[in-house]
């Protein structure tokens, strides 16, 4: 049986009804073609930072606050390639980024004085985990439709995703049950340092141009994007941030994604659809959705 990478590694073939790694039926394709993934994408770098050598690796290795613009767009490109390009698409994009990865140098943690690579397969899993489980949580709080099953079926969709950064499919989480344990083991090694206080704090106040702070509602907007999305998180790492356990505080982080998603929804899909999805209902029309 020829594998996805094989088939990325041969002669150029007609792509017109190629499904990608995912294919229409998927509960992928559902979730990350929902307004709701902008939120989600706050509450998972909110998350990844609760890890000391994640966060040390993205400080020591990027130019982040410099350039935030252009890193979230190409973020979300890697996402939308992955979930809607063609096989061959998403084989080069995870061939790329693993080099990258593998590129960088080694460092060390500067408050707990331990050494790390960024391409270290556990470093890399925690980015996979929490992102996977952000996507499904965020939909799910925000009124998003799963059947029975879904969420484990999700889970396990996005063992494709861990294979193209470099982590062995077979060693990350296959159902939501998986991730609550992964969770628990990992939890004794979490906590915010300062690095990741400051990065969370510039992030919560990104560089505008002037005319975008003083004539449109962006910079509040974002700042509510970010609170919201630290507010989404578990109680355990809202706790790490030193947020107070407020009755209620979970169900009103719910109403308001809810209410958020409502909003988007109602913008016109220029604005808030992704073009990447449209493409690849374009590219595999026909196509028997499962």
């Amino acid at each position: 049986m020829t594998t996805q990478a094989e088939r990325a590694d041969q002669p150029e073939q007609p792509e017109q009804g190629d499904p990608g790694l995912f294919g229409p039926g998927s509960v992928t394709w559902r979730i990350h073609g929902d307004q709701s993934m902008a939120l989600a994408g706050f509450r998972a770098l909110s998350l990844q930072a609760v890890h000391p050598l994640v966060m040390a690796g993205f400080d020591d290795n990027t130019v982040w606050f410099e350039d935030m613009w252009g890193r979230l767009q190409r973020t979300g490109e890697w996402v939308g390639t992955v979930t809607y390009g063609t096989t061959r698409e998403a084989e080069r994009a995870g061939k790329i980024l693993r080099s990258v990865h593998a590129a960088l140098p080694p460092g060390v943690e500067p408050e707990t004085g331990l050494a790390y690579k960024v391409d270290d397969p556990a470093l890399l899993t925690w980015v996979h985990v929490t992102e996977t489980e952000s996507f499904l949580s965020t939909y799910r709080r925000c009124g998003g439709v799963l059947r029975p099953g879904d969420g484990d079926r999700y889970v396990d969709e996005m063992r494709e995703s861990a294979r193209l950064v470099g982590i062995d499919p077979s060693t990350v989480p296959a159902s939501e049950a998986d991730v609550e344990d992964y969770y628990a083991d990992v939890r004794p090694q979490l906590h915010v340092t300062e690095v990741a206080r400051r990065n969370t704090l510039k992030f919560m106040r990104p560089q505008m141009p002037r005319w975008v702070r003083v004539t449109t509602p962006a910079r509040p907007a974002w700042a509510g994007l970010v609170t919201l999305g630290i507010a989404m998180l578990p109680p355990w790492a809202r706790r790490l941030y030193g947020l107070p356990a407020l009755p209620g505080s979970d169900a009103l982080a719910t109403l308001n994604g809810f209410a958020l998603r409502r909003v988007l929804g109602t913008l016109p899909l220029v604005v808030s659809g992704n073009p990447m999805y449209g493409a690849a209902l374009r590219r595999t029309r026909g196509l028997r959705a499962a």
